[in-house]
């Protein structure tokens, strides 16, 4: 019998994995969306991350490598032959790890049967918003996924800032994966230019102006529901939050 894995992006997805759904749970317990993704090998990577994770408040460098990296190491275990389903969504927080994870896999060993599982609609609840009927529908439902040397390329170009080649991947893998394109187009929008902070930051100062409040559960409410094609959490958006405020 063919081994089979589930690549979830994050705990919330593994609290409500179906039962009835057979196979080893693997989670990508991480935002690369957010911070330093530097490093030559997989261990300079780690290390880059676990000083950027603990920037944030309540976390350590150690946690890191508690948590995330025993994870990651799952995933380069992963057995040829095996068949592997990727459970992330269209939004910019997922698509990156999703690149990362699929990069990672794509290097351990490239005699895997990938899949892709996405809700059928994007919005800012996701997976989160439904039930275990639903999620066994969308397992069923899955794509398989094709052109994995281009897409195991996306992490890379995005490592490197290697715009051109970013967008110029995205725009040929189009006709089967549009929401990579708009992921994509979304980061280039987040990077600040002269005179722009990047769309996220922009987004929250007229937010800011819109609703007359400093106050971030409010700001970070109304920032989900306008910029859902992020996926930040509150600690991204916490983080270009106070650093608007810091520099008013």
């Amino acid at each position: 019998m063919t081994k089979q894995y589930h690549i979830l992006n994050g705990d919330s997805l593994k609290d409500q994995f179906p039962k009835k759904i057979n196979g080893e749970i693997i989670v990508a317990r991480e935002c690369l969306v957010d911070g330093n993704v530097k490093g030559d090998n997989i261990e300079e990577f780690f290390h880059s991350r676990a000083e950027f994770i603990a920037s944030y408040e309540g976390y350590t460098e150690q946690d890191y490598y508690d948590k995330t990296v025993p994870e990651f190491q799952k995933m380069q275990g992963v057995i040829d032959n095996a068949e592997v389903n990727f459970w992330f969504e269209d939004d910019l927080f997922c698509q990156v790890n999703f690149w990362f994870v699929l990069n990672l896999l794509w290097n351990s060993s490239q005699n895997k049967t990938i899949y892709l599982i996405r809700p059928k609609a994007h919005n800012q609840y996701g997976f989160g918003g439904l039930n275990e009927m639903e999620l066994q529908t969308v397992y069923e439902e899955r794509t398989l996924l094709t052109s994995l040397d281009k897409l195991s390329c996306l992490w890379k170009y995005y490592q490197n800032e290697d715009f051109d080649n970013l967008i110029k991947t995205a725009s040929e893998l189009e006709s089967d994966y549009p929401f990579i394109l708009t992921a994509v187009k979304a980061h280039l929008d987040r990077i600040p230019s002269e005179g722009n902070l990047g769309k996220p930051s922009e987004s929250l100062i007229q937010i800011m102006k819109d609703l007359n409040t400093d106050q971030f559960n409010l700001v970070f409410r109304e920032f989900c529901n306008r910029e859902s094609n992020y996926g930040f959490g509150d600690l991204q958006v916490k983080r270009l939050f106070d650093d608007i405020i810091k520099n008013q």
